[in-house]
């Protein structure tokens, strides 16, 4: 398939820059797995694709390899990055350090903020739910971030999620490679409804432990992708 049958048109906010628009729509197709690794992106023909001219494709190129989601090699080529799990790895243990205080913190809140909360933490469980019948990867992908990103806002540190998110790209890959699994889905769901119950009753402790179950999972198969897939990671 030719890489432009594999990106969408872009039709794009005129109210905002059109770099960070490019740059989210291609960082999705290279976390969503739709780009393997080795793709290489060409400035004319995404440019001339997104009706752009190639100073903002360049610029979104750029930030995407800030993020180790590509691979410039300067007066040559532009080619999607293999998936760099020692990256993943330490991605994985910045937001668990991180992640594991907000549900602290979002548990010792009063119980009228929590009871808000995990209103709207239910509201994501529920699309979540619904995306998995039949499963909708990206549906339940971005089910699944709003989910965390919410207990994130909860706790005043929405920029931290900006960070986490900055260098969850590799992380992310390996997420989406294994998640076709038999029940992982179904597993991430049982995990956020442990987190949510124990959030709601104020059981700090048994939140963090909620959360520790559920992210503990994550980075284990690993090695699973890594045999399935050798030609996508490092």
């Amino acid at each position: 398939m030719e890489l432009l049958e594999k990106i969408p048109p872009l039709r794009l906010d005129r109210s905002r820059q059109a770099v960070p628009q490019v740059f989210e729509a291609l960082r999705e197709l290279i976390v969503s797995v739709t780009l393997e690794p080795g793709t290489v992106l060409s400035r004319v023909e995404l440019a001339r694709h997104y009706g752009l001219s190639q100073t903002p494709i360049r610029d979104a190129l750029l930030r995407l390899a800030e993020d180790g989601l590509v691979d410039i090699f300067p007066q040559h080529t532009t080619m999607v990055s293999r998936i760099d799990t020692d990256a993943a790895l330490q991605a994985h243990f910045l937001r668990r350090a991180v992640e594991l205080e907000i549900v602290r913190t979002v548990s010792e809140q009063p119980t009228d903020v929590r009871a808000a909360l995990v209103s709207r933490l239910r509201a994501h469980l529920r699309e979540q739910s619904d995306a998995l019948r039949p499963l909708d990867y990206a549906r339940f992908a971005a089910a699944d971030l709003s989910f965390h990103r919410e207990m994130y806002d909860a706790a005043g540190v929405r920029g931290l999620w900006d960070l986490v998110r900055q260098r969850s790209g590799h992380v992310d890959r390996l997420r989406r490679l294994n998640l076709p699994a038999a029940g992982k889905a179904q597993s991430v769901v049982r995990d956020h409804e442990a987190i949510a119950e124990q959030i709601e009753r104020g059981h700090a402790d048994a939140a963090v432990q909620a959360l520790r179950q559920h992210l503990s999972g994550t980075l284990s198969f690993v090695e699973e992708v890594r045999a399935r897939y050798p030609h996508w990671t490092t």
